[in-house]
């Protein structure tokens, strides 16, 4: 849980769950910032994503880890975050949350947040009723617009549908930057050495939204260099019966050991969908295939 010590300076503070910090959140932040002029700190409160479960009724898939969200947001220039265990939170009543977290807790004296904004215990108020609540406290309340592109409202909810569909292109657009799975490679069962093309694998972690499954032409981060790669998520259908999808990447040129190692790798575009292929023969010739397909149809072997 990250809560910086608030007291004293007044902050401007963005509020939102800011889950993927889309080119939406980050407009956000940029209000935010822009009280600087006027003394405020920046500062943002958010909820730890993995805290939560359910959404409107629904089962919440996240799309970027908690940690990844807390280190962009820094990087977004924002420092001081107060992020609250779901949990600790859900039954506060909205008095109270302005009175003893925003107003008490983090000395707001300016409040930013987009107009579908609710809060409160069964998120009982909006942006009218926290507006009121400012004039109350001294605060001033602003309210971004949303970001459109390619004529669409940029949310969460729709990158997570473009995600679920394959779209990395578009989710990509929204996003402001590609789709990233930053995690531990672990060991998987080798199958892609014995075809000449050794892959990395990643787990996805609990309650994260696993995009399509299929291959996708990729990028890997290694040591600040960027490799060319392929990524298959999924199930490996022609070589285990698991359950369980993965991220499985082969970096083009690449031979060293990365066990152990946190690797990020980013998605770029969707090749293809997750096939079950009839033998490893055919499968190593598809991920032949696949690969000269993410280099722009250079020839390899």
């Amino acid at each position: 849980m990250d809560k910086n010590d608030f007291s004293g300076k007044k902050t401007a503070v963005a509020l939102g769950m800011f889950d993927g910090v889309h080119i939406g959140h980050r407009s956000v932040f940029e209000r935010t910032k822009s009280f600087e002029k006027n003394g405020f700190r920046s500062a943002v409160f958010t909820f730890d994503t993995e805290s939560i479960n359910q959404k409107h009724g629904k089962p919440y898939r996240y799309i970027i880890p908690n940690s990844v969200k807390l280190d962009m947001i820094r990087n977004a220039g924002i420092s001081d975050i107060y992020c609250s265990d779901f949990s600790e939170i859900k039954d506060l009543g909205a008095e109270d949350f302005v009175k003893d977290i925003l107003v008490g807790r983090m000395s707001a004296g300016a409040v930013v947040c987009g107009p579908d904004f609710r809060f409160g215990k069964g998120a009982e108020c909006g942006v009218e009723e926290l507006k009121r609540s400012g004039e109350r406290y001294g605060f001033e309340l602003s309210i971004v617009t949303p970001v459109i592109k390619d004529s669409e409202t940029v949310s969460s909810s729709a990158i997570r549908s473009l995600l679920t569909e394959g779209n990395i292109k578009k989710a990509n657009l929204f996003l402001g930057y590609d789709y990233r799975i930053k995690q531990i490679v672990s060991h998987g069962n080798h199958i892609g050495r014995t075809l000449d093309f050794p892959t990395i694998n990643q787990a996805f972690c609990e309650g994260q939204l696993v995009p399509a499954y299929g291959v996708y032409s990729s990028h890997v981060l290694l040591d600040g260099v960027s490799c060319s790669a392929v990524t298959n998520i999924g199930v490996k259908p022609t070589v285990t019966d698991s359950s369980v999808p993965l991220a499985e990447t082969h970096i083009i040129g690449y031979s060293g050991d990365l066990y152990g190692r946190t690797v990020e790798v980013t998605l770029s575009d969707y090749l293809r969908g997750e096939k079950k292929f009839s033998s490893l023969d055919e499968l190593k010739k598809q991920i032949k295939k696949d690969t000269e397909t993410a280099l722009g149809g250079i020839k390899i072997g």
